[in-house]
């Protein structure tokens, strides 16, 4: 089976999120088994000088982006038994960040063209390709609609993965004719259209063979006016072709017993090495170094939809308890400033670093007791499955990825590897951190259990890998 991932990011050359995480490590996975693997991205000028100075040019041809003839350069590499293929154009790419530009619908033509010819250009036909968010959707269109008379082209099959359905790819109809150099029937027949708009999302998800998403209740979710963002009449019209395969991390570097940034290792059969970590956070934080305190943990973008504002209202209320609380995390100005507020405040029992620190991160899983992840929506998360792999509890908002991964805790069975509340309010918020807060406090037998029982869970890229192996084998 040949197989070639086409995305916009990918780790550890250039990463803005879950996206490149995923790219990052699945083709890895799918490489230990009989699939041939590669994957295109854009050459971003944010690539580490380390991976660019390993790239071998191979080829170089030019891509008519509607009336415009583009430079296309193809770099190579060879990693982890995966070839890594970069669409290098300075003109689009050579830019300080990934997304965000005025044109960034041209952009991402370019590169969907781009990747397409290049499939030709250097004799590399997969039997699928895999593609991901709407900065690659049109591929399946472009496939069936400008270049189905390539002949080695039309026995590929196409699966799209959708990471996050809020990010459609939306822009004014004349992109056919001005960028892709299509006419415009499937505008006007309303198979592409969305609001008098082209939409590369909803393209994907009609002309590819089949769509995914990154947990099973997503997958049910996008289906309903409430997370479809207006895509979920045409999911359920599509949906004998779409399933959701929850993401995995990756154990070797996610690992409590391996991991270089934690002061003492340890294992879910020998804890011991836990309290070091706790202890070297407190420290690190600038708290109190008290043992028998729980230390809940936030590491994440702060934003209105991992619901850091429903954390607000309640924080002030939640450091009454005897608490300590730590936060990791950039985003929203207007959410930044009153952690740091509150921090300063509060400075034994609240510590706020706004900023972006992976080792410090790795630091916060392992020490901390309780993880807390309030997401209004959440297509999948990988931070509730990192903490779970280093023995920290999470406590949640319900919803998507994370009720498909956290088995809130059974208060009759005294069972669970995390704490859940289905309504998305800070009173039932509230009630949840209680609850951990209860256990950790009084129950510390049951609280020790929930620790075994939450490292022992398999989210490996192992066990998600084979999903996608099999669904890639129903298409063929």
């Amino acid at each position: 089976m040949k197989l070639l991932f086409a995305s916009a990011e990918c780790a550890p050359f250039f990463k803005t999120g879950g996206l490149g995480d995923v790219i990052g490590a699945l083709p890895k996975e799918l490489a230990k088994k009989d699939v041939e693997v590669s994957i295109v991205l854009p050459l971003h000028k944010k690539m580490p000088a380390v991976y660019r100075e390993r790239c071998e040019h191979v080829a170089s041809f030019s891509v008519d982006v509607g009336w415009r003839s583009q430079y296309c350069g193809i770099e190579r590499l060879e990693m982890d038994n995966v070839t890594y293929y970069f669409i290098d154009n300075i003109y689009y790419f050579d830019r300080d960040d990934l997304y965000g530009f005025y044109d960034d619908g041209e952009r991402f033509a370019f590169f969907q063209l781009a990747l397409i010819e290049m499939m030709e250009v250097i004799d590399y036909i997969p039997d699928i390709l895999h593609i991901h968010d709407f900065h690659t959707a049109m591929v399946p269109f472009l496939l069936k609609e400008k270049y189905h008379w390539v002949e080695a082209y039309q026995n590929i099959r196409t699966v799209l993965t959708i990471h996050n359905i809020e990010f459609q790819g939306r822009y004014h109809p004349e992109v056919l004719s001005d960028l892709f150099g299509v006419g415009d029937r499937k505008y006007h027949d309303g198979t592409i259209r969305f609001e008098n708009d082209i939409n590369f999302l909803k393209s994907g998800i009609v002309y590819a063979d089949r769509v995914n998403t990154v947990s099973h209740s997503y997958a049910r979710e996008i289906q309903t006016a409430e997370f479809g963002n207006g895509l979920e009449a045409i999911l359920r019209q599509e949906q004998e072709k779409l399933s959701g395969i929850v993401n995995g991390i990756d154990y070797e570097i996610n690992n409590p017993e391996t991991d270089p940034a934690l002061k003492t290792n340890y294992t879910s059969a020998n804890l011991a090495g836990k309290k070091d970590c706790k202890k070297e956070l407190q420290e690190l934080m600038g708290l109190p170094v008290k043992a028998n305190v729980p230390i809940i943990a936030v590491v994440s973008r702060l934003t209105h939809q991992k619901g850091f504002h429903l954390v607000l209202e309640e924080l002030e209320n939640l450091l009454q308890y005897d608490v300590q609380f730590v936060l990791l995390g950039t985003g929203d100005p207007a959410l930044e400033h009153p952690f740091q507020l509150i921090s300063e405040w509060y400075p034994n029992k609240c510590a706020a670093k706004i900023t972006f620190d992976v080792t410090l991160a790795q630091k916060i899983y392992a020490g901390a007791d309780i993880f807390l992840m309030p997401s209004k929506f959440e297509p999948c998360g990988l931070s509730q499955l990192i903490s779970m792999r280093y023995g920290t509890l999470p406590v949640v908002h319900e919803i998507g990825g994370l009720k498909d991964t956290v088995q809130p805790y059974n208060p009759i069975e005294k069972t669970g590897t995390g704490f859940g509340f289905s309504l998305f309010t800070p009173y039932y918020m509230m009630e949840a951190l209680k609850k951990a807060i209860h256990v950790y406090q009084d129950e510390q037998d049951v609280w020790d259990n929930l620790i075994q029982t939450a490292m022992a869970q398999d989210f490996s890229w192992e066990t998600s890998g084979g999903q996608y192996y099999l669904l890639y084998k129903e298409i063929l």
